[in-house]
């Protein structure tokens, strides 16, 4: 390779990586074929190769390390945990480095999708490596510089020591000539009681940000000549614009241009008409002005009763097989002790603290977006695919988001910036009202769950569980309609299918024009109320105590067995009183396992109070525990919304709750005492995020029915009237 050419690759690479002054990077290159896994390789492999990679770890001369966080961060922590794991590694304080997130780049990052909790467990070991081979390169130009053998020295807080004669080089010192080594191939990672940093409660780095203002969220992006847009979408849902009279909204001081646009919804182009104004205020007072005449004929106009008759008629179907063993119809006929019931969960709205927006600015054939974004590479792909440019002139910038939950993976709201700033030529921030996000969707669709168990000595014989809800993944274009949802059991414990000799567990799709998307912990957040209801029903029925009963089940797996041993044992369980209201349920999320128990009491002026949630977590290998207590207390307080206090409702194909006096959130006096056990163990990366939601919905009513005999089998219900 010429001087020449070299040198534009390197300027390429500073391009396509955004690390300028970097003397040494190291990152990942994933090669197209998913056949070849990813290799660890530097900033001059990626020059002299001309191969594109991203970088993860960048040092340069003055010793700044930069590290990257390829996934956004939306409360969860991956802001924190991606790079307190190249840190461990690369022995360096978390305090003294500077973390950039990265730009959407499917190619290069692989999936950026913040969702299923996977942000650790999907790349940890490609993240320690990574601090590993940086590290090690550095310990090695160390020790040829002083001629000396690499075994001789150490690294630690960003610098390499010669343990004989305690002479240390800063990383600044060595970055430049260890770029110019070879990466090693096979590093040696930190063993676990080596750890410094992971394993550590230590203070998230974008908590002081968010605590004086400067972390920058979306609707904080400003450019200049921004302008502003918001959009009158048809209340039904699903409409066309068939007039509008725009001169009321014109008048408006500040608005410059209303016009009809579309936004692509899975496999529809949903019609609203744009009002853009220098001023977010002025496009809201134009939107009010404005006059719209929607045709929405030929569209279901459902309501929640119709929907729920629909998905229980459904569950009088032939279902869809998706995990199946023995002969369930004939043990379940012939059984003398049965259970059957059926389980009701609502549609829910996402309700992210901060609402959707997004900054987009077409030009010259190219789109850069700024936003509250979980899925960066994933709307790149979209925007490219709408506007029929290249993908590599898309240009994805995550902010910090206020919440996600699922909503902002979804490619709608930067698919209508994108259109708005094409056609007014010039950058726009589109701003969704609290009312557009609760009224126009995606929603948690609803779920009716039929389910039938059969018990013989104590234990059970067979089990049957049939949903009827809408499919998630039958919304898109070229959807395969017949295909079962394979997520059907997801939130149920994995050992009961080893141990149920006769089982049946199926869907059935409801049709709807409603569309529906992950909310957190997806399916397992409605699963886990009913399977892990029915569990307790069949313990019941067996005249068993609860928590033993499921370790009856589940004792032939040991890290199972050892989680209800951990759930006894921290929550006194033995010494349970007859009159007191204790609830148990585990379920199993996203590589996690969780069990919880809630604890109830009778209030003096009626109804029921929630004395306190235990819970205990299994997540396997984990970065920081204090986070880990974080999101299993942000879990249970969204599932006790979920339970207790809200619902999306529909009337005449409207959703009925437009902001929070109808869709009430827990408040502070709502709050139980929540208690938080970790398990350690050697167990690969599980999720954190999203695990700790499903089982606390059951192991409430469960609670409920050991106190008061009453079984709660549709939410969300009143614990006033209880």
């Amino acid at each position: 390779m010429n001087t020449s050419n070299k040198n534009v690759s390197r300027r390429n690479f500073v391009r396509i990586t955004g690390i300028s002054g970097a003397a040494l990077t190291v990152g990942l290159y994933l090669p197209a074929s998913a056949k070849n896994k990813a290799k660890i390789i530097t900033g001059e492999d990626a020059v002299n190769l001309s191969i594109e990679m991203n970088a993860w770890v960048s040092i340069d001369k003055a010793g700044k390390v930069t590290l990257m966080n390829h996934r956004s961060e939306m409360g969860q922590g991956a802001y924190q945990v991606v790079p307190q794991m190249i840190a461990e590694e690369l022995e360096v304080n978390l305090n003294d480095v500077n973390i950039q997130f990265a730009p959407g780049n499917n190619k290069k990052y692989g999936s950026q999708i913040t969702g299923g909790s996977s942000t650790v467990r999907g790349s940890y070991k490609n993240l320690l490596r990574m601090g590993a081979t940086a590290r090690e390169m550095l310990i090695a130009t160390a020790a040829k510089k002083w001629n000396v053998s690499n075994t001789e020295c150490y690294a630690e807080n960003a610098a390499v020591i010669h343990k004989p004669t305690g002479k240390k080089f800063g990383y600044g010192e060595l970055a430049e000539e260890a770029a110019k080594s070879e990466a090693p191939k096979n590093v040696q990672l930190k063993k676990r009681e080596a750890y410094k940093i992971i394993g550590k409660p230590l203070h998230r780095q974008d908590t002081p940000s968010k605590v004086n203002g400067k972390a920058i969220f979306g609707i904080d992006k400003k450019l200049e000549g921004m302008m502003y847009a918001v959009v009158e979408r048809c209340p039904r849902i699903v409409g066309k614009v068939k007039s509008f009279d725009d001169s009321a909204a014109k008048a408006v001081p500040g608005v410059k241009h209303v016009f009809k646009i579309q936004r692509g919804v899975f496999d529809s182009l949903l019609e609203g008409v744009a009002v853009v104004a220098d001023n977010v205020w002025s496009a809201m007072q134009g939107r009010k002005a404005l006059k719209v005449e929607w045709d929405d004929d030929g569209f279901e106009h459902l309501s929640t009763a119709q929907l729920y008759e629909r998905m229980k008629a459904d569950l009088s179907k032939d279902h869809l097989n998706d995990r199946s063993a023995g002969n369930f119809q004939m043990v379940f006929d012939k059984a003398t002790k049965k259970v059957e019931a059926v389980y009701e969960t609502p549609y829910e709205s996402h309700s992210c603290m901060e609402p959707l927006n997004c900054v987009a600015h077409v030009h010259d054939n190219k789109c850069e977006i700024w936003g509250p974004i979980q899925g960066p590479d994933w709307i790149q792909a979209d925007i490219s695919t709408h506007l029929g440019i290249p993908i590599e002139n898309v240009t994805v910038n995550m902010t910090f988001l206020g919440g996600g939950f699922g909503r902002k993976a979804f490619t709608d709201y930067p698919h209508e910036a994108v259109v708005i700033s094409k056609e007014i030529k010039a950058p726009v921030q589109v701003v969704w009202t609290r009312e557009d996000d609760m009224t126009q969707g995606p929603f948690r669709p609803g779920a009716v769950y039929g389910c039938k168990g059969a018990i013989n000595g104590g234990r059970i014989a067979a089990m049957q569980t049939k949903m009827a809800t809408q499919n998630m993944d039958q919304q898109g274009p070229n959807a395969d309609k017949s295909k079962y949802n394979s997520s059907t059991i997801e939130g149920l414990l994995k050992p009961y299918l080893d141990v149920i000799p006769d089982y049946s567990f199926g869907d059935v799709p409801t049709a709807s024009p409603i569309p529906v998307m992950w909310w957190r912990s997806v399916y397992a957040s409605t699963n886990g109320f009913a399977y892990e209801s029915f569990i307790d029903e069949l313990a019941i029925a067996a005249e068993k105590d609860p928590l033993a009963f499921r370790r009856a089940h589940l004792e032939s797996n040991p890290r199972y067995a050892v989680l209800v041993d951990k759930l006894s044992e921290v929550t006194n369980w033995e010494t349970r009183g007859k009159n007191e209201g204790w609830g148990v349920a585990i379920t199993e999320c996203f590589d996690s396992i969780v069990g919880e128990v809630v604890k109830v009491s009778k209030k003096p002026s009626g109804g029921v109070k929630i004395d306190k949630v235990i819970a205990v977590m299994d997540c396997g290998w984990y970065v920081n525990p204090d986070i880990i207590k974080a999101q299993v207390e942000g879990s249970i307080m969204m599932a006790l919304g979920a339970a207790t206090v809200h619902e999306t409702t529909f009337e005449d194909g409207k959703a009925v709750e437009k902001n929070f006096d109808r869709y009430r959130m827990p408040r502070f006096t709502d709050a139980p005492e929540i208690e938080v056990h970790i398990m350690d163990n050697d167990e690969k990366a599980g999720g954190v995020g999203e695990p700790g939601l499903p089982p606390f919905s059951p192991a409430l009513t469960n609670a409920i029915f050991d106190l008061t005999g009453k079984r709660i089998r549709k939410l969300p219900f009143s614990l006033d009237e209880v």
